[in-house]
């Protein structure tokens, strides 16, 4: 006698889904950005309106607008072509790391950095991405770049000016 056995889904089947889709568009958006605003409008629906982003070399930046002013305008005006390529994720609990190697030139020479992502995520949207990498070389990248030396240094001013403006409202 045969018998037949239906699949129950476990709680993490529906998470692992969730996460497949949100890696296929990270890595999509990263793939070949049309520039800041494409950028901003591809991630948008996939970020939640108050995501918490942390990385090296930046404040901690909250919501939409943080992560299109402080974080996607001024990458994308240091280096306009910046572009990633994710090497291996995986997800578990309510969270997902992604690997990724980002590649964009600087002032006229090539530069590529590892970089590992832990996103976490709540139906499917990410409420906080907490960025790991060395900055060690891209800081030696601009130092020996002077041409990026100036859209540098007003990414430097903007961040400075920030901070100050956020300490005011405190």
């Amino acid at each position: 006698m045969a018998t037949t056995t239906t699949a129950v889904p476990r709680e993490g089947d529906e998470f692992q889904a969730q996460a497949e889709r949100w890696v296929a568009d990270f890595s999509e958006g990263w793939r070949a950005p049309k520039g800041p605003e494409a950028f901003v409008e591809h991630f948008r629906s996939r970020l939640a309106p108050d995501v918490r982003l942390v990385q090296p070399q930046l404040p901690t930046l909250v919501g939409l607008r943080g992560f299109e002013q402080r974080f996607v305008r001024p990458l994308f005006e240091l280096m306009p072509d910046i572009r990633g390529e994710v090497e291996r994720w995986a997800a578990g609990g309510d969270t997902v790391y992604i690997e990724l190697t980002l590649r964009a030139t600087l002032g006229g020479r090539p530069l590529s950095w590892r970089v590992c992502d832990r996103v976490t995520l709540r139906d499917g949207v990410a409420i906080e991405r907490e960025s790991y990498f060395d900055p060690g070389p891209l800081i030696a990248a601009i130092a020996r770049t002077p041409r990026a030396w100036p859209k540098f240094a007003r990414f430097q001013a903007n961040r400075l000016a920030a901070r100050i403006r956020e300490r005011r409202k405190s």
